[in-house]
């Protein structure tokens, strides 16, 4: 997902898609720890997803 997609929507909306990214994190942790998870990768790329949206949040708060 890139940044200027993020910075399209309201500020509910991100709340939301933070609120899913959150939810998909824990559940590929818990994947990880019971030696389930089929693409590793995804942890990192979740973790940078939540970090965008963070981002934009903060910039909307800000302006």
């Amino acid at each position: 997902m890139k940044a200027s997609e993020l910075r399209q929507k309201t500020g509910a909306e991100l709340n939301e898609m933070l609120h899913s990214l959150s939810r998909e994190q824990f559940n590929l942790r818990m994947q990880k720890g019971t030696q389930q998870l089929l693409k590793p990768d995804q942890i990192k790329k979740v973790r940078r997803d939540i970090a965008r949206v963070h981002t934009i949040v903060k910039e909307l708060a800000g302006a």
